[in-house]
Parts: C-alpha cells; sequence; structure tokens
C-alpha cells in the first residue's frame, strides 16, 4: 500500500440517510460524494464515520431497514 493510500484510508467521511425510502423498504446510506447523494431536503446527516459500517449502524437506530447504497457503499449493501 502507498503512503498516499494509507493518509485517505484513515480520513473520515461525512455520512447521509435518505428521507426517500426505497421499493423495497430501506432507507439508502451515503457517503457526501455520492452521484447518488439526494438533494439536501430529502437527507439527514448521520455524521463521520471511517468506514460505512458504521454510518450504516447509527442509521439503523432510526431506521430499522437502513443499508449501505450500492454505488458508494457497496461493502455495506446487503439487499
Amino acid at each position: 500500500m502507498k503512503l498516499e493510500e494509507t493518509k485517505w484510508s484513515f480520513m473520515k467521511t461525512k455520512y447521509y440517510v435518505s428521507l426517500i425510502q426505497q421499493a423495497n423498504g430501506d432507507q439508502e446510506v451515503h457517503c457526501e460524494t455520492c452521484r447518488a447523494l439526494p438533494k439536501p431536503e430529502h437527507r439527514v446527516l448521520l455524521g463521520e464515520f471511517y468506514a460505512c459500517q458504521d454510518a450504516v449502524r447509527a442509521a439503523r437506530k432510526i431506521y430499522l431497514t437502513a443499508d449501505g447504497c450500492k454505488i458508494c457503499s457497496p461493502t455495506c449493501h446487503s439487499r
């Protein structure tokens, strides 16, 4: 792993949960740079996290069926 990759992998990222329910009933969790990030009026800031797993865990305190976005958080997308 290069030094540059290491430096960026330890930075926190802002995560949001969408207020728009998916067809399967889930609320999606997105990082701040996601191309599918909903407009500000359709999302709630969860906070800053090192990994999407922590963001999804926080979102599930609000929405039991929260899931990671398949675009920006594929390792947290399970449904």
